[in-house]
């Protein structure tokens, strides 16, 4: 970290793709202030890891930073108010992160304000655009509720307009992201579905779609997923646990038999389509044929994108309350978690040998990710920001190695 931060303005995002969307909103609103020499951590509370890493970080800017104006905000900063403001720290909260008058004085804001659309910055080749924040769901594990509230959606309208300001900068690929994406429009009397017909009726020509629970993929979303040429094959659910006593446990709406019964669907229509899953591993009470439950899930419902970590306790969840089976054992799980989501992808990538592609030309102008998601490296540079027809030739750790055939026009 730099002393240079003191003489401009910073975010330094933590977490999820709603954060990175979200620091746009701050990066917008601090300069709308005039805060120079502010320096904003955008914090996230998934795990206590995440928040002890915050917490560091701001510590670090403070010691070294004695001429700034550290601000905190995000998940984080929700549940540990009191924490970040005695090391010295402005705790601003999730629902004024975005607005100039929170890094000019007051930030006193309740958390009941519309959700407005959040979009990352045109310095990325794709577009993260935050529709939904919050949640409406009791998951024993997950304290989102407690820092960001119930679930809210942004207007369509608004969704429409920030997806227009990003086809309009030139980025080709939109991402939905929020909280819990799939209850988008619950609080409105519309749907996921519904706004993704409508961000098609613009001129996108990717659309991706970030973490959704499986048992809110309506005929309506499922049939977008799988007959929309435009709608990335690229599906990733919120499974969290593969064994039914410790989904109950967590209070997941779905159970496994459903889950691999919606991917089984899902590939049947679409054969194309690439799965990635979040999972938690040591959930409290989980034994080892709770866990091999879950291993077993990387296989049964062919999980080639795993975003997997540790349970760690939230304080004031119900499942911190509950019998624990220790930090090293949840590590331990999640690495062989993680060893086999490994062995799944090397699998399914070797597949990939000798297949034409489609690929988003990253801003380095050498990597960027094929409709399934597939990560690519080129073996010649080509313009960031373009989508151009490869051909994968080889593997490469976790990438495809690609030879670029034909450039797609830009479109007007």
């Amino acid at each position: 970290m730099s002393v240079s931060l003191v003489d401009r303005q910073e975010v330094v995002n933590f977490g999820c793709r709603l954060n990175i969307a979200e620091g746009e909103a701050i990066r917008s609103a601090i300069k709308t202030a005039g805060a120079q020499g502010t320096i904003v951590f955008n914090s996230c509370a998934v795990t206590d890891e995440a928040v002890r890493q915050a917490r560091q970080a701001v510590r670090r800017a403070l010691r070294e930073l004695p001429g700034a104006e550290v601000v905190v905000t995000g998940c984080a900063a929700e549940l540990e108010r009191e924490t970040f403001a005695a090391m010295g720290a402005r705790v601003v909260p999730n629902d004024a992160k975005g607005l100039a008058e929170s890094y000019g004085g007051e930030t006193a804001f309740p958390n009941s304000r519309p959700y407005a659309p959040a979009l990352s910055g045109a310095d990325h080749a794709r577009a993260f655009l935050g529709v939904q924040t919050g949640c409406s769901h009791s998951c024993t594990f997950c304290a989102t509720v407690l820092a960001r509230g119930t679930a809210r959606s942004a207007t369509v309208e608004d969704v429409l307009a920030s997806a227009r300001t990003a086809l309009d900068r030139g980025q080709r690929e939109i991402i939905l992201t929020g909280v819990d994406l799939a209850s988008y429009g619950d609080d409105s009397g519309t749907s996921l579905a519904t706004l993704v017909e409508a961000l098609l009726a613009l001129p996108v020509e990717r659309l991706r779609l970030s973490s959704l629970d499986p048992d809110r993929i309506d005929d309506a979303l499922f049939a977008l997923l799988t007959q929309e040429k435009r709608v990335m094959p690229h599906v990733h659910l919120s499974l969290q646990a593969g064994d039914d006593m410790v989904l109950t446990r967590m209070k997941r709406r779905h159970r496994r038999a459903d889950a691999v019964r919606l991917i089984e669907q899902l590939k049947t229509a679409r054969a194309e389509i690439a799965i990635g899953a979040d999972l938690i591993a040591g959930f409290p009470t989980e034994d080892e044929a709770m866990f091999a439950n879950s291993l077993a899930l990387i296989d049964d419902c062919d999980i080639v994108f795993g975003h997997i970590f540790p349970y760690s306790p939230r304080a004031g969840t119900p499942a911190a309350r509950m019998p624990q089976v220790g930090r090293t054992m949840a590590r331990e799980r999640a690495a062989a978690l993680r060893e086999a989501n490994a062995r799944r992808r090397q699998d399914w990538l070797g597949t990939q040998i000798g297949r034409t592609a489609s690929m988003l030309v990253e801003r380095d102008g050498m990597t960027g990710h094929a409709e399934n998601f597939a990560a690519v490296a080129l073996a010649a540079p080509a313009a960031p920001g373009t989508i151009i027809d490869v051909r994968l030739t080889a593997r490469d750790g976790d990438r495809m190695v690609a030879i670029p055939t034909q450039t797609k026009d830009i479109a007007a």
